[in-house]
């Protein structure tokens, strides 16, 4: 449990990290005189850049381990950062989302693997653990922005490079554990059949495929351009709506930390049936409602979606045996890049037809729900 929880504290402290750009997104908009599109395009940039090489990453190390690759790659992010901070024109500001995409990508594989080799067994706690650091960091991120960079101005965005540090300090000692385990373990390792065909396998993660889709389109609604919503239809403050925003990925973190216990328990395929189809008709409802329960609405909306993410990792991975790091970065990566592209999408739709028009197309999203049913039940087997 101390290197998950390790790891775990990295992730919030890397998550923190990526939040801090969408957090300031509003600064942006005003400094540098960017369209939504523009705005889009910086988490495209950054989002493809954390996913594209996450399963290349993962595939390369489940056949050569490279433990001190996870220091390695937030020396990325330390550079992204201090770079962000000093930037004066929107090419150098893509150069610099692009650095920190590229610490995630090789920071999500590996911290999956060496969450799960630290697991004992206890898969999705191990998993959920893992995440709940990340969506507390990307919780805390907008809400120190607000608090440290929208007042100072950009430059103040090099205090979080003291982050960026404190990771590299402590996930070169969780590699140093890594070496060792492995050693002690000389790579042995029984890899259990689960039975299925590789028609089967290919169909089940295609499916889940498309509710990574769903749920990361619309995570990506709110991640993005929740404060804009705000700003626009509720005439709040910068700093008002990034406590509304701060709320929302707070309720992500806690339902985060449940999917994986809970499916440990009742089986994965329940907890992603539930989270994802489950919270529809919350989501068809939030257009149509006020700031307060815009507010509550959002709360509920983050608890029972993210709780799914834990489980999709850990039904994928036992989906394909033996393959920890390639399905972490393709599970990471599909994450990042459907994001990035929603990021984009949808700023092109606010800009031709308002940030409202938004959140009325993606309510819909969840209903894809439904198509868990394909799954197969893996614990039966």
């Amino acid at each position: 449990m101390p290197i998950v929880g390790a790891v775990a504290f990295v992730h919030l402290l890397n998550d923190l990290i990526q939040a801090t750009l969408p957090a300031i997104y509003p600064m942006l908009k005003t400094q540098f005189g960017l369209s939504f599109t523009q705005v889009g395009l910086i988490s495209l940039v950054y989002q493809l850049t954390a996913s594209l090489l996450q399963p290349w990453i993962g595939l390369y190390t489940d056949k050569h381990p490279k433990p001190y690759l996870l220091p390695t790659g937030m020396i990325f992010t330390l550079v992204g950062l201090a770079l962000l901070s000093v930037v004066n024109s929107f090419p150098l500001l893509l150069g610099a989302a692009a650095l920190i995409g590229v610490g995630s990508s090789t920071f999500h594989p590996e911290a999956s693997r060496v969450a799960r080799m630290a697991s004992g067994g206890r898969f999705g706690l191990a998993q959920s653990c893992f995440q709940v650091g990340g969506n507390a960091g990307s919780a805390f991120g907008p809400l120190l922005a607000a608090a440290i960079i929208i007042p100072r101005g950009q430059g103040a965005i090099g205090w979080f490079t003291l982050f960026a540090v404190l990771a590299i300090a402590v996930l070169y000692r969780v590699s140093g554990w890594t070496v060792r385990h492995q050693a002690a373990r000389g790579h042995k390792g029984a890899v259990k059949a689960n039975g299925l065909s590789n028609r089967r396998i290919a169909l089940a993660l295609a499916v889940l495929a498309l509710l990574v889709f769903s749920k990361f389109i619309y995570m990506a609604s709110l991640s993005t351009y929740y404060t804009f919503y705000l700003i626009d239809k509720f005439h709040l403050s910068v700093q008002a709506a990034q406590l509304y925003l701060f709320l929302f990925l707070a309720a992500v973190a806690a339902g985060t930390f449940a999917g994986g216990p809970v499916g440990d328990r009742i089986g994965r395929k329940y907890v992603i049936w539930a989270s994802i189809l489950g919270v529809a008709p919350l989501t068809l409802l939030l257009p149509h409602v006020g700031l307060f329960w815009t507010g509550v609405l959002t709360v509920f909306i983050g608890l029972i979606m993210s709780s799914a993410f834990s489980a999709i990792v850990v039904y994928a991975q036992e989906l394909v045996p033996g393959r920890v790091g390639l399905i972490a970065g393709l599970m990471f990566g599909l994450m990042f890049g459907v994001s990035g592209i929603a990021a984009a999408g949808l700023g092109l739709v606010a800009d031709h037809y308002g940030i409202r028009q938004v959140y009325e197309l993606c309510a819909y999203l969840p209903l894809l729900g439904i198509i868990t049913a394909l799954l197969p039940n893996l614990e039966r087997r």
